[in-house]
C-alpha cells in the first residue's frame, strides 16, 4: 500500500510516500480503507518531533481517517465489513489501509459523506469537550472563538450555536467574515489590529454592553491569548485548545482572582484513553445534529496523498480555510 512515512523526524515534506507492507488487524482490531485523512496542525509537530506524545520510527502519520472496515480481528463484534466508520486512530492515516481498535472506530450515519465525515475528528470533538465538559457553557452564555475560520473554530461556532448561545468569531480578515457568519456566528471581532492587547477587549465590549464574554475558545496561543484574557466577563472560561500562533503564553495567576475567572484546557487524545464514555456521548451528539440539519459541515479541501506537504503547508500558512484532507 502506499503510505507517508517518516523514518526521521524533520521538515515536513522530508518524508517520502512509499509502498510499505498491508497492516492486518490484530485482536480487537479491524482494517479500514481510507477514503480520507484530514491534515492537521498537530502534524507537523509530530513530523518535526516536537509534539509532546511520539511515536517510535519508522510511522505513518496521520490522525482520524474516515474510510470503510474491510476486515475484522478477532472479538470484533459490533462493526462488520462494509461499514463506513471514522477511525479515531492517533497515527497511521496518511496511508491507503489503516488498523483501528474497533472501540475507536464510530459507524457513520447513512446521510454523512466521507467528505463531512473527515471534518469531525479532532475539530468536532475537541470543540465539544471545549464547550462541554471544559467550559461547562450554558445556553444564553456568549462565546468568543478565536481562530474562527480554522477547523476547530467553525466547530466550536456551529456547536455553540446548538447549545443555544450568542457567538463572536475572531478574524483576521473582513473577506473572512462571511464564512464564520454562514457558521451561524452572530458577530465578529477584527483580530488582526494593532494593540490586540487593547483593541480586542474594546470589541468585544461593543458587542456585550461592557460586560464580556462568558466563554472563550482560543486554539492560537499568543498575543491572542492575552488578549482575550481580557474580554472575559466576571466568572468567565477560557479554555486553551493548542498554540497555532506560535508562542505558548504565560499567565500570572493574581489575574484568575481579581476577575474571578478559571483558565483550562483539552488534550482530546486523553478523552479518548480516560473517558471513552465522554468521547461515545459526544461523537453521538455530533452526529444526530448533523442528521437533524442543526450543524453544516463547511467544504473539504482534498489533496492528493502525494501533495501532504503541499497540504500542510497551506493548512500551516493559512492558505486554507476550515478544513484540508488527503485522498490516498
Amino acid at each position: 500500500m502506499k503510505a507517508v512515512v517518516i523514518r526521521e523526524f524533520g521538515p515536513v515534506g522530508s518524508a517520502q510516500v512509499e509502498d510499505i507492507e498491508t497492516p492486518q488487524p490484530g485482536p480487537g482490531e479491524v482494517r479500514v480503507e481510507v477514503a480520507l485523512a484530514p491534515a492537521n496542525f498537530v502534524d507537523t509537530l509530530v513530523m518535526r518531533g516536537a509534539y509532546q506524545f511520539l511515536p517510535e520510527r519508522p510511522f505513518v502519520p496521520g490522525k482520524g481517517p474516515v474510510g470503510t472496515v474491510s476486515a475484522l480481528g478477532a472479538d470484533v463484534a459490533d462493526l462488520r465489513i462494509g461499514d463506513r466508520v471514522l477511525a479515531m486512530v492517533e497515527q497511521g492515516g496518511y496511508a491507503e489501509v489503516v488498523c483501528a481498535a474497533a472501540d475507536q472506530c464510530y459507524a457513520l450515519p447513512d446521510a454523512m459523506g466521507f467528505e463531512q465525515a473527515t471534518t469531525i475528528s479532532l475539530a468536532y470533538d475537541t470543540a465539544w469537550m471545549a464547550l462541554t465538559d471544559r467550559a461547562g457553557l450554558k445556553e444564553g452564555e456568549t462565546v468568543l472563538v478565536l481562530g474562527a475560520t480554522g477547523a476547530v473554530g467553525l466547530a466550536a461556532i456551529q456547536l455553540a450555536k446548538a447549545r443555544g448561545a450568542r457567538v463572536i468569531a475572531g478574524v483576521a480578515s473582513p473577506e473572512k467574515a462571511a464564512l464564520v457568519q454562514d457558521a451561524g456566528a452572530d458577530a465578529t471581532v477584527d483580530i488582526a489590529r494593532d494593540d490586540l492587547r487593547n483593541t480586542l477587549r474594546a470589541q468585544v465590549h461593543d458587542l456585550t454592553g461592557k460586560a464580556g464574554v462568558d466563554v472563550v475558545i482560543d486554539p492560537l496561543g499568543g498575543d491572542f491569548f492575552d488578549a482575550a484574557l481580557r474580554a472575559l466577563a466576571w466568572r468567565g472560561r477560557l479554555v486553551v485548545v493548542g498554540f497555532a500562533a506560535g508562542r505558548i503564553p504565560t499567565l500570572r495567576a493574581n489575574y484568575l482572582l481579581l476577575k474571578n475567572i478559571a483558565v483550562t484546557g483539552v488534550q482530546i487524545s486523553d478523552y479518548r484513553k480516560r473517558r471513552p464514555d465522554l468521547m461515545r456521548q459526544c461523537f453521538a451528539e455530533v452526529f444526530d445534529l448533523f442528521v437533524a440539519g442543526a450543524i453544516r459541515i463547511t467544504p473539504v479541501q482534498v489533496y492528493a496523498l502525494e501533495d501532504y506537504a503541499r497540504a500542510l503547508s497551506d493548512l500551516v500558512d493559512r492558505r486554507a480555510t476550515g478544513r484540508v484532507a488527503l485522498r490516498p
